[in-house]
């Protein structure tokens, strides 16, 4: 029979695991509000052109206007992420996103629609800077891929949803549809700011700052059987005392900031955002009726949302470079496919195969990937700042491919999605090549796996 003191340490061991899971699920609504907000304004873009008498270009401008906020939040709320906290500053995300969504209701013209859409963003790049961070630092090592993986599942959820919406409303009212449709997003960023009050602090943050009884207080309040032992982990590896001291710098974190900015790039360089922002006019443009593309959308919001899902049953199992790999394969065969479908103007029967098995691959892989392997890869002392390095440089390549996508597909259709496969290959040499594996690696000993450039040890891991 086991030891009395072995049953204890796996009930404290699961009790730690419900804890962490129920506050990553809090945490990672913010995902949920991202992806609502990315795909809700693929319901509304024919109706701002028609309202506001929108050229391509001025609508590329309208859609971006929200990206380039993205961009901003993602560049300033890492440092007060750092200072004041994750948690406490994701409250703040919230009650962006409930400005944003009931001002974009409102908006009596382009000038204050863009300006509401702008403040969306701030809170879609505080999301991607700050949610994985805290959900990283609160999860044990060796579930840490997929409980930071929920973020992605719940932008994939808010995308489904978005799409549903748009569906349902564009059912059921008849008059200025594109106001409802914009505020629809007000009551789920109300629900995750309130539930926001029920989640503690990161205690690595609180390391972090000094604040080591309340440290101890979350740890023991998360079920961490010896919560000293679990702090001097934390001061004696990566934790605390960051080598480089408290800036992030280029001399300190060459690597990790290598690999943020390689794969933030090629996330957008799939042309993910810009087929999802403009999916209807997509299906529009290869014949398909406004209603029929409403439901197109909701059938791909559903792909990705089921193959979000697999990829986390396996990104602590496969890894994280696996499935970077093998989604490469997969989204480079689906564009080719869309892009002969676009250039030769047949098969449009298979256009919605192509982009659900698209969506697919990339669900399967850049999604589930960059926000884990953003929060993990760098220290904790600079680990916002450096998930805003990473964000910054992902929404800046959004805005641009969003902004530019409608004007060349009117020229012509088929060259964006060439591009994008083209991309999409030759990450596939840079990810074998250069990419390490994070998985199952304590955060304290990431600068170790990450100097070898190779799969850590599982003896080398300790911990969460």
């Amino acid at each position: 029979m086991p030891e009395p003191a072995a049953l204890d340490a796996a009930a404290n061991s699961s009790l730690a695991m419900r804890h962490s899971v129920n506050i990553a699920i809090v945490a990672s609504l913010a995902g949920l509000l991202f992806g609502f907000d990315t795909a809700v304004i693929s319901g509304v873009t024919q109706a701002l052109r028609e309202v506001f008498h929108l050229s391509p270009a001025r609508l590329g401008t309208a859609v971006s206007s929200a990206l380039w906020g993205t961009l901003c939040g993602a560049l300033f709320m890492g440092k007060p992420g750092d200072r004041f906290g994750t948690r406490d500053t994701l409250k703040l995300v919230g009650v962006l996103y409930i400005v944003s969504a009931a001002g974009s209701a409102l908006a009596g013209s382009m000038q204050s629609f863009m300006i509401f859409r702008f403040i969306g963003g701030l809170a879609i790049g505080g999301s991607t800077v700050l949610a994985p961070v805290y959900i990283a630092e609160i999860a044990p090592a060796s579930r840490r891929g997929a409980l930071v993986g929920l973020f992605q599942l719940n932008i994939v959820l808010g995308i489904l949803a978005a799409y549903l919406s748009n569906f349902l409303i564009g059912e059921f009212v008849h008059d200025e549809v594109w106001r409802w449709k914009m505020f629809s997003g007000a009551v789920p960023s109300a629900i995750f700011l309130s539930l926001l009050f029920t989640i503690p602090q990161s205690p690595r943050w609180l390391v972090v700052r000094g604040r080591l009884v309340e440290a101890a207080r979350v740890l023991r309040d998360l079920g961490h059987a010896d919560p000293e032992a679990e702090l001097r982990q934390f001061s004696q590896g990566d934790g605390a005392v960051d080598a480089g001291g408290a800036k992030l710098s280029w001399r300190a974190h060459r690597r990790p900031i290598l690999l943020a900015i390689t794969l933030a790039l090629f996330n957008q360089f799939s042309g993910i955002n810009a087929i999802l922002y403009y999916l209807n006019d997509i299906f529009r443009a290869a014949g398909f009726s406004s209603l029929s593309a409403d439901l197109q959308s909701v059938a791909i919001g559903a792909a990705n949302f089921a193959a979000t899902g697999a990829a986390l049953c396996v990104i602590d199992r496969l890894g994280r470079k696996t499935l970077l790999l093998t989604g490469a394969v997969g989204m480079m065969l689906a564009l080719i496919g869309v892009t002969l479908i676009m250039a030769s103007g047949q098969g449009q029967y298979w256009l919605l195969w192509m982009l659900i098995g698209f969506i697919v691959s990339f669900a399967f892989s850049q999604g589930a990937v960059i926000w884990v392997y953003l929060s993990e890869i760098f220290p904790s002392a600079v680990r916002a700042r450096g998930q805003s390095l990473g964000c910054a440089t992902h929404w800046i390549a959004n805005a641009v491919i969003s902004g530019l996508f409608p004007v060349i597909a009117a020229r012509t259709r088929a060259l964006p999605f060439a591009v994008f496969a083209s991309c999409m290959l030759l990450q596939f040499f840079v990810v074998w090549a250069f990419f390490p594996e994070t998985k199952g690696v304590a955060l304290e000993s990431m600068r170790a796996a990450l100097a070898r450039g190779a799969r850590a040890s599982p003896r080398t891991v300790a911990g969460a």
